[in-house]
């Protein structure tokens, strides 16, 4: 980012070329959000740490530009589970605001015999794929890394119903 801002000084003063810094600059944002992505992965949120899964999911729900209902196990479960579940469910609305133009969601995080089942659906456009986005690929690389299954259902014009099996054992 040092380096995106001294660019960008110089093209401001006339002593470099606008359209060469600007070229650049595009570049260096793009690798400094995707570095943050990746270091913002690893940062857990406090209130997930210190409340649990509900609480936390409460938060992101409220934060959400849509309605958002919630179903979500009050259950302790593993740090990596929980972890995991908080960033599906928080991918996924972001997904959901940015791309699907739904009006509402609802997600399910419920104990089903040996996993931990997610569920996030909304009455957006559909068309989501996850080969598509990094988002998506994301999700399904963390869920992939627990032994879990990630499907995503998302018919054009039908909304889309993301559901992950998290192993509890």
């Amino acid at each position: 980012l040092i380096a995106l801002l001294l660019q960008l000084r110089g093209a401001q003063r006339g002593s470099l070329d606008a359209t060469v810094v600007v070229e650049s600059a595009v570049e260096e944002l793009a690798a400094a959000v995707r570095e943050l992505r990746e270091l913002a992965q690893g940062i857990h949120p406090s209130a997930l740490t210190e409340r649990g899964l509900a609480a936390a999911l409460r938060i992101v729900a409220a934060r959400a530009p849509l309605d958002v209902e919630l179903d979500v196990t009050d259950a302790p479960l593993d740090t990596n589970i929980t972890v995991a579940a908080y960033y599906i469910v928080s991918e996924a609305l972001n997904n959901v605001a940015k791309y699907a133009g739904a009006s509402r969601a609802a997600v399910r995080v419920r104990e089903t015999g040996a996993h931990l089942v997610v569920v996030v659906e909304d009455d957006g456009r559909g068309g989501a794929d996850l080969d598509g986005g990094t988002g998506l690929r994301g999700l399904q690389d963390r869920v992939s890394a627990l032994d879990g299954r990630l499907d995503v259902h998302s018919p054009a014009g039908a909304g889309t119903r993301l559901r992950a099996e998290l192993p509890l054992a």
